[in-house]
């Protein structure tokens, strides 16, 4: 695949150490990037999970190494720790294998605009920390990426192109959506309030571009579900592009034109216009609807 030429990167929620990583497509992306500042926005090991069971994979190892062999390139890369490696946010001012962790970043783009950059879920809503709600949220998330997983097998067998089921999954329930909207317009208001032009975060596995009240908001997605990562280009535009088997632009923004991310299939789906067959998947397995409907 060509290179991916861009002045800075951003990344999040790869989650190393767990069965849902789609480490394959992530260092197919990283060996592919030509970039200068390349920002790891959290949750990239999973210590959380590695803590309640050890699981690992080869091509997890390899993630670490093309990271490392990048910084050694001398690019610029700074690591912001998350809710699921929050271990690491007490090495904040320090560097490992060459690269510096930090808990928060200012990120000023080639246009000028300023943009905060963190894990982001320090704007998770106050009652998510009741333990019966993050039972259920928690037990929702690992139902989504089994049943991701299950499908992704059955199409890499049938040599057909990854596909993210959670976008039909999440599309159905309403406490998902609603959950997203209220989470992004916290991140708009707070950008809004401490002066920045945006936020750039991760954190709620939902890629998303998006202008809010003279802000932007946005989202660089996962690598669990979705295979996302935000650039920017030498102008100073934004782009989430979704990167697989194909590569596909999700979303753009720069001080001419903006292309949010589409929402118009599916109620609110930022891969709407990926190129694989969403509505010919539903077709094919109507039972979805059905799976859709436990969850709702």
């Amino acid at each position: 695949m060509a290179k991916l030429t861009c002045r800075s990167a951003f990344i999040s929620d790869v989650h190393l150490g767990t069965p849902d990583c789609k480490a394959a497509y992530l260092l197919d992306f990283l060996r592919s990037l030509d970039c200068e500042r390349l920002y790891l926005v959290g949750d990239i090991v999973d210590l959380e999970a590695l803590g309640k069971r050890h699981w690992w994979h080869a091509d997890h190892t390899a993630v670490i190494a093309e990271l490392v062999a990048i910084a050694a390139r001398g690019v610029e890369v700074i690591y912001l720790p998350g809710n699921h490696d929050y271990q690491l946010r007490g090495l904040a001012g320090s560097s490992l294998a060459g690269i510096r962790v930090e808990l928060d970043a200012i990120h000023e783009g080639a246009d000028g605009r300023r943009y905060r950059v963190s894990h982001g879920d320090e704007f998770d809503p106050e009652h998510v920390g009741r333990r019966w709600i993050s039972w259920l949220g928690d037990t929702l998330h690992r139902f989504i990426c089994w049943a991701n997983r299950r499908v992704h097998a059955v199409r890499s067998r049938l040599e057909l192109p990854y596909l993210p089921l959670s976008i039909i999954l999440k599309s159905h329930v309403g406490a998902a959506l609603e959950y997203i909207r209220g989470y992004e317009q916290r991140v708009a208001n707070d950008a809004r309030e401490r002066g920045f032009d945006g936020h750039i975060c991760g954190h709620i596995h939902f890629g998303h571009v998006r202008p809010m009240d003279g802000v932007l908001y946005l989202n660089d997605g996962d690598w669990v579900e979705h295979c996302t990562a935000l650039v920017e280009d030498f102008t100073g535009a934004m782009e989430l592009i979704h990167w697989t088997e194909q590569v596909t632009p999700l979303g753009r923004v720069s001080r001419e034109t903006v292309l949010p991310s589409p929402e118009a299939v599916l109620g609110f789906a930022p891969l709407a216009d990926c190129r694989a067959n969403l509505s010919a998947l539903r077709g094919a397995a109507p039972a979805l609807d059905d799976l859709a409907s436990l969850v709702r």
